[in-house]
């Protein structure tokens, strides 16, 4: 493809070189130009194309180019000076620049290069504007869907039924030791000991937001996944995946901080550089993660030892070293501690995320997890967007499932405080 482009620009340009010049080619790439102009326009700027038809009036200009009186001066100024009337004001500087060159060949490049920019805008700008119109059709389109399939097959629920039964009675029952879930008074999420610490049942919507957090430890061996959720399964695998890696580098971040100090890991370039060394190893985690962290834990402690005599403080001892390296590759155990609290605070993070939405959510950061603060933020997003659009297209049937559900789980509640 490239040998083809470079070719075609070189056969332009012998044809522009030769006496008397050859617009051939030139005249189709105007004539392009023209229909990318044209559908740049807004429906209601009709005097803008008519006055791009009668100036890009591509008969009148063959002719013309046929009697050598092609005013290619002229054409140039009036394309650039159109495109700045268009353009987004991001691209005024790169249609700036076009005006400084003078080779024909060269600036029709820059001209198409510059074009595809303002398309790729022009695209941007619809979708944001019809994104309402979409989600709402999306969501209308996917449940129409859905519920011609259930009709021609009523099992079509059984699954979704018994991962929100499961979620009603986890949520209900309480357990004999209550995990450590962080907790303030803004962000009262509901933890899994709810009953523990609640007198009153989880409403339907907070029963349906602890049911999709459960979704990230899915065990698709045993249990069958929902079937409202099977469109998003591969998303929330992907989801998982990365919420696990945030987890093992927000781990090894924490470790790592504790030995070397707040100075050394203050310096947003150091953080940087370990964050990126720390997610480059961490690629062969899933299939040996002993492996992966033992190569974590070697280059972490070089790169604390070189930050620390760069900012000309105390190296660490070899004791220090050693342990360093040793509770580093202990990461690779799911049993860990650290790796097990950073887990769950990262869990409840997007719980509270579902429950709060991310403003709030993010004012009240959970602790330990300031480090990848960033990193947590934007997979929430992606949680968030990913799980509300599921409760649109699928509420009606949520809501008819969990109205019956509630009082069961209520009557297993009773039943166990009695036990």
């Amino acid at each position: 493809m490239e040998m083809m482009y470079n070719a075609f620009w070189d056969h332009l340009e012998d044809q522009l070189s030769s006496i008397p010049p050859d617009f051939t080619c030139a005249l189709e790439l105007l004539k392009e130009v023209k229909e990318i102009l044209l559908s740049l326009l807004l429906p209601r700027q009709n005097y803008l194309r008519n006055e791009i038809e009668e100036a890009l009036d591509m008969d009148l200009l063959k002719q013309e180019a046929e009697h050598e009186a092609l005013d290619v001066p002229h054409l140039s100024n009036y394309i650039l000076n159109l495109m700045i009337r268009l353009c987004a004001p991001v691209r005024d500087e790169a249609v700036q620049k076009l005006e400084s060159i003078t080779d024909p060949v060269q600036l029709l490049k820059g001209i198409f290069h510059v074009l595809g920019l303002m398309k790729m805008d022009m695209v941007n700008y619809t979708i944001q504007n019809l994104r309402p119109y979409l989600q709402e059709h999306s969501v209308q389109y996917e449940r129409t869907k859905f519920q011609q399939l259930l009709n021609k097959q009523p099992s079509l629920l059984d699954c979704t039924t018994k991962w929100l039964i499961k979620t009603a009675i986890d949520l209900t029952t309480p357990s004999p030791s209550s995990p450590d879930s962080p907790r303030s008074s803004r962000m009262a999420c509901s933890s899994p000991n709810w009953a523990a610490n609640n007198s009153e049942l989880p409403s339907s919507t907070m029963v349906l937001y602890e049911g999709y957090v459960n979704l990230l430890l899915w065990d698709s061996d045993i249990e069958e996944f929902p079937e409202t959720l099977l469109m998003d399964r591969m998303r929330l695998r992907e989801i998982e995946s990365q919420l696990n890696q945030l987890t093992i580098l927000a781990s090894v971040l924490l470790v790592a901080r504790s030995f070397s100090g707040n100075i050394l890991f203050s310096t947003p370039k150091f953080l940087d550089k370990l964050k990126y060394i720390t997610m480059a190893l961490m690629e062969e985690f899933n299939p040996r993660p002993e492996e992966a962290m033992v190569s974590v834990s070697e280059q972490v402690s070089y790169e604390i030892h070189q930050g620390l005599k760069n900012m000309g403080l105390t190296a660490l001892s070899s004791e220090k070293t050693a342990s360093l390296i040793g509770q580093l590759q202990n990461i690779a155990e799911k049993e860990n501690c650290v790796r097990s609290i950073i887990d769950q605070r990262s869990r409840f993070f997007l719980k509270c995320c579902l429950v709060h939405g991310m403003q709030e959510s993010l004012l009240d950061f959970p602790g330990g997890l300031i480090l990848i603060k960033e990193e947590l933020a934007e997979l929430g997003w992606k949680f968030v967007n990913l799980m509300h659009h599921n409760q649109q297209v699928f509420s009606p049937y949520y809501e008819e499932i969990l109205k019956d559900i509630i009082p069961p789980a209520q009557a297993q509640e009773k039943e166990v405080e009695s036990i």
